[in-house]
């Protein structure tokens, strides 16, 4: 069987294996306000970072979506949005707006939200999602400082490591804060030029690394 929202993300959690079993599937949810720039920016650079390190995209059970607090449902990305993907050799293409909806918060393993005030709203739409939601920045910096020996091994799976990842960092939010209210923040872009467009690109791309990283336990190719 295949799931119906299949084409949006890395992996499918309906999928399954060679021997007919189903596959364990992990479930990042990436949220800003539109769905239509930071947030599908953020879906596809982590898709294809993802892809990158993994090889084969389908192969750790991991699905990448996005959705808007005040997503524009059914609407194309921004040009600029389009434009910063393929200056990192991302696939923009067939990305449709959502509107964040409970369903969404409810399956997602990990929320990684543009700004505090998404973290909020989504943790308000309770589903105990406030140990699972984090802001984008905030969870690169609280993974920096989890050391990568303490994680299952990429051997028990992607999907293992990615769970016991989102724990630690949840363990961590109360003793590591952020320097400034504003380092875990990615402003919007929205109606702005194609450079600023380009430096939350660079933002999003630099706070993704780690965290890719981190999941897969497969650094960055030089």
């Amino acid at each position: 069987m295949t799931a119906p929202d299949a084409g949006r993300g890395i992996g499918n959690g309906e999928e399954t294996t060679t021997f007919g079993l189903p596959r364990d599937s992990f479930r990042i949810l990436h949220v800003s306000t539109g769905n239509v720039c930071r947030s599908p920016i953020t879906e596809r650079l982590t898709r294809h970072a993802l892809a990158d390190r993994l090889g084969d995209p389908l192969w750790g059970g991991l699905i990448v979506e996005s959705a808007g607090t005040w997503g524009h449902e059914g609407a194309p990305m921004e040009a600029n949005a389009e434009t910063v993907l393929a200056d990192f050799g991302a696939d923009p293409s067939g990305f449709m707006g959502r509107e964040l909806l409970d369903e969404h918060v409810i399956r997602a393993d990990l929320v990684l939200t543009a700004t505090r005030d998404h973290r909020a709203q989504v943790v308000s739409m309770g589903h105990s999602a406030g140990l699972r939601t984090f802001t984008l920045k905030e969870f690169t910096r609280l993974v920096r400082a989890i050391d990568p020996a303490t994680l299952p091994p990429l051997e028990d799976g992607v999907v293992a490591r990615a769970r016991a990842l989102v724990r630690a960092a949840a363990a961590l939010r109360g003793w590591l804060l952020a320097p400034t209210a504003e380092a875990d923040e990615v402003f919007d872009p929205y109606g702005a030029p194609l450079p600023f467009f380009r430096s939350i690109g660079d933002e999003i791309h630099e706070a993704l690394d780690p965290v890719v990283t981190a999941l897969t336990g497969v650094p960055a190719r030089a």
